[in-house]
C-alpha cells in the first residue's frame, strides 16, 4: 500500500505474459471508462475471461466490480485501487450506499427465476369465486389518505377511529401454510415483497422466524410490513460489549465479585460440556478414560489435538457434502453416526482437550467443592484465569444462535412506510407475541451442532431474551431511533427499547457481484490445498466469506483491504429480560422478561402506543397523506409495494 491508499493488486506468480497482459489491459480500460463499464471495459473482461485461467477470471470480475462501486483504478505497468471515500453529507452517503446495494439487487432481479416467480405472484389466479394476486395484499394508497385524513380529524378525542383505519397483526410465516384470504404460500408472499427492498435477498443458515405485519381492516388484510429474526452473528463487538460476555469485562465483575453461585458456575459448565460430547468411541481408541478427567495429563491433551488435525485433514479429503444433508431427527442413530465422522470426531477431540485443558487448571481451586474463596484463587492465576475465559466463550458459543436473534429484515412497504409503518413494524418484532412465536416454532428444536457432537438429541432453550440489528445506512436517521414501547403499555418493568449501540465495522461481501464470488470461491476450491470449506453446517462460520478471503488471498490481493465495503451500519439493541447477562451464559435457568410474557392482547397495546406516539401526529400532514394517495392497484399498477424489475438488455446491444 501507498502512502495515499493505494492498494496494490498484484499479478499471481502463476501467470504467463499473456495473462498480465489481459490482466493490465482490462485495468488500463477501467481507468478510462466511467464507473467500470462500456464496450471496451467489456471486450477486456471478456479477453480475460476466455483464456480459461480461474485467477485471471476471478481477478478480473473483482476488478470490475470495485470500479462499479466507485473504487478508482490506476494502471502503471502494476494495477492499484483506491476506495472510494466515504461522503460527509449524510443525505449524499445514503444515495452512495444505495447505489452500490442496488448492482446486486438488480443482478438478482435479472435472473430468469427470479423474473419468473415475480411474474407468477401478480399474474391473477381464481381463488374462492374471486380473481387474486399479491396485488391484492397491497393496500390502494388513495383509500387508506383518506379513511386517515377523516379519522385525523376524530383521533385526538377517539383514539378507537384509527383502529378502525389500520388494525395489525403478526403472522408467523410457516413453510407450507397459505393465505387465507388470497391462497397464496406466505413463504411467497414474504419473498415477494422483500425483493422490494434496496438490498439483495439472501438465505441465512440457522434459525430464522419470518413474520408478516398484516392489516385487518382492510379487505383481504393487506401487507403493513414484513420482519425476520435470524440466528445471531457470532461476533458483533458492540453487541458483546454491551452484553458484558466479552472476556476481559466479565473476568473483572467476577474479581469485583466472586461469589460462590459463579463459582459452581464455572465447575458446573465443565461438567456440562463433558456430558454433552460422544466419547464412546474415544474410549475404545484409548484416547480418553474416565479417571483422565480428575488427573489430565499435558500428553493425553497433546493426543487429542493431533487426533483433530488428522481427522480434519481426512474430512477435506474425502468428505461428501451429501452425508451431511438433513436427515429425520429424533434417531439418536442418526446423530451417533454424524458425531462419528471426520469433521465432528476432530471438532470432539478439540472440544474434550479444552475441557480437559480447564479441568487441569481449575482442579485445584475449585475441587472437591467449589467456593468463592475458590474462584478467587483462580482468577489471581494465570491458567485459571484462560480456562474460565474458555468456559466463558463456550457459554456464549450455545447462547448466540439460540437465545439472541438478529432483525435481519424488518420494514414497511408501501403506502404504510409514508406513516413510519416501520417503527410499527420493528415495535412488534420485539414484542411477547414475537417471543412465543419463536418459543413455539423452535421449541423441541434439536441442535444440529450439540446433537452432532453429543451423538444424541440436544434441545437447546428457546427463550428469546436479545434482539440484534443494524440500519441499513451509517448515517442520518434511521426506522430504528427513538423506538421504545414503555413498560406501562404492557404492565411490565422496563422500557422495550431499540438502544443504539455503536457503529459496526464495514466488512463483508455485499459489494461483489455473484460472477466474482461464484469465481472466487471456484479459484479456492481448485487450489492445491484442496476444498478447505464445503459449505457444510459445523465447519465454521460463514463458509462464503471464507471462500471469498481464500480465493483473494491465492490471488496475493489484500483480502482484509478488498473486503471492507464501505458501508458502517448503525448497531441496535433491545434487551428483553432483567437477567440478560447472567441467563445468557447459564448461571440463572429462567429469564426474567421485562414483560408478562403470555399476555394475549399485546398487539393491541403496542400498535395503540404506536398510533398515538407516531401515526396521529403524521397524518397531521398533507404532504404525506399526499404520498400514502399516490400508490395505487389500478391498471397498469403503480404502487410502491410492487417490485420493479430491471430492464435486461437488448440482445442487439450485446457485442459478442
Amino acid at each position: 500500500m501507498t502512502d495515499d491508499n493505494w492498494y496494490l493488486l498484484s499479478a499471481p506468480a502463476a501467470w504467463g505474459r499473456a495473462d498480465r497482459a489481459a490482466f493490465t489491459g482490462l485495468a488500463r480500460a477501467v481507468s478510462e471508462s466511467q464507473g467500470g463499464v462500456g464496450a471496451d471495459v467489456e471486450a477486456a473482461r471478456r479477453a480475460c475471461v476466455s483464456a480459461g485461467q480461474a485467477s485471471l477470471t476471478a481477478a478480473a470480475h473483482v476488478l470490475c466490480d470495485l470500479a462499479g462501486q466507485g473504487w478508482a483504478v490506476r494502471a502503471d505497468g502494476d494495477v492499484w485501487v483506491l476506495p472510494e471515500a466515504s461522503v460527509d453529507d449524510p443525505a449524499g452517503e445514503k444515495e452512495r450506499i444505495r447505489r452500490q446495494e442496488l448492482v446486486k439487487r438488480n443482478e438478482q432481479l435479472s435472473q430468469p427465476s427470479v423474473r419468473r416467480f415475480v411474474t407468477a405472484m401478480e399474474k391473477p389466479r381464481e381463488f374462492r369465486g374471486r380473481f387474486v394476486s399479491v396485488f391484492s395484499l397491497m393496500r390502494d394508497g388513495r383509500e387508506l389518505s383518506a379513511a386517515l385524513e377523516k379519522a385525523a380529524t376524530r383521533s385526538g378525542s377517539d383514539p378507537s377511529t384509527l383502529r378502525a383505519v389500520i388494525d395489525p397483526y403478526i403472522q408467523p410465516v410457516a413453510t407450507g401454510e397459505r393465505c387465507q384470504h388470497t391462497g397464496l404460500l406466505l413463504t411467497d408472499i414474504w419473498r415477494y415483497f422483500r425483493h422490494t427492498w434496496t438490498n439483495y435477498y439472501a438465505t441465512t443458515p440457522g434459525r430464522t422466524l419470518a413474520l408478516l405485519v398484516r392489516d385487518r381492516a382492510a379487505p383481504f388484510h393487506p401487507v403493513i410490513g414484513i420482519a425476520a429474526l435470524s440466528s445471531a452473528i457470532v461476533q458483533i463487538s458492540e453487541r458483546d460489549h454491551w452484553i458484558g460476555w466479552q472476556p476481559g469485562p466479565f473476568l473483572a465483575g467476577l474479581v469485583h465479585e466472586p461469589t460462590a453461585r459463579m463459582a459452581c458456575w464455572v465447575a458446573g459448565r465443565l461438567e456440562r460440556g463433558l456430558s454433552e460430547l460422544y466419547v464412546d468411541d474415544l474410549l475404545q481408541d484409548g484416547l480418553y478414560w474416565p479417571s483422565l478427567w480428575d488427573s489430565p495429563t499435558p500428553a493425553s491433551i497433546e493426543q487429542l489435538v493431533k487426533e483433530a488435525e488428522v481427522r480434519r485433514r481426512d474430512h477435506h479429503r474425502f468428505v461428501r457434502r451429501a452425508d451431511f444433508k438433513s436427515r429425520s431427527k429424533g434417531d439418536p442413530a442418526i446423530w451417533q453416526q454424524r458425531a462419528e465422522s471426520d469433521l465432528f470426531r476432530s471438532k470432539r477431540c478439540l472440544a474434550l482437550a479444552d475441557l480437559l485443558r480447564a479441568r487441569a487448571a481449575l482442579i485445584p481451586f475449585l475441587s472437591p467443592k467449589p467456593t468463592s474463596n475458590g474462584l478467587r484463587k483462580a482468577l489471581e492465576d494465570p491458567q485459571g484465569k484462560r480456562a474460565i475465559v474458555a468456559i466463558l466463550r463456550r457459554a456464549k458459543a450455545e447462547s448466540v444462535g439460540t437465545e439472541i436473534a438478529d432483525l435481519a429484515v424488518c420494514g414497511a412497504i408501501a403506502p404504510y412506510n409514508a406513516i413510519l409503518g416501520g417503527k410499527l413494524v420493528s415495535m412488534l418484532a420485539a414484542s411477547p407475541a414475537a417471543v412465543r412465536a419463536y418459543r413455539d416454532k423452535y421449541s423441541g428444536y434439536e441442535s444440529e451442532i450439540a446433537s452432532a457432537m453429543a451423538g444424541r438429541p440436544i434441545q437447546r432453550r428457546t427463550n428469546l431474551v436479545f434482539i440484534g440489528t443494524t440500519s441499513l445506512y451509517g448515517s442520518g436517521s434511521s426506522q430504528y431511533n427513538r423506538i421504545r414501547v414503555p413498560a406501562e403499555v404492557l404492565g411490565g418493568t422496563a422500557d422495550i427499547r431499540f438502544r443504539e449501540l455503536g457503529r459496526s465495522k464495514s466488512f463483508g461481501t455485499s459489494h461483489l457481484s455473484a460472477e466474482s464470488v461464484t469465481a472466487l470461491v471456484r479459484l479456492a476450491e481448485q487450489s492445491k490445498t484442496g476444498v478447505r470449506v464445503n459449505s457444510i453446517f459445523g465447519e465454521g462460520v460463514n463458509p462464503k466469506l471464507r471462500k471469498v478471503r481464500a480465493g483473494l488471498e491465492l490471488l496475493g490481493w489484500p483480502a482484509d483491504m478488498l473486503l471492507q465495503h464501505g458501508r458502517q451500519r448503525i448497531v441496535y439493541g433491545v434487551n428483553l429480560v432483567g437477567n440478560l447477562l447472567p441467563y445468557l451464559v447459564g448461571a440463572e435457568e429462567e429469564p426474567d422478561y421485562i414483560f408478562p410474557s403470555e399476555a394475549s392482547n399485546d398487539l393491541e397495546k403496542i400498535s395503540s402506543w404506536w398510533m398515538q406516539r407516531w401515526l396521529a401526529r403524521r397524518i397531521q400532514s398533507e404532504g404525506v397523506l399526499a404520498e400514502v394517495s399516490r400508490h395505487h392497484d389500478d391498471r397498469p399498477v403503480s404502487h410502491g409495494a410492487r417490485v420493479t424489475l430491471p430492464p435486461l438488455p437488448d440482445p442487439e446491444d450485446i457485442s459478442l
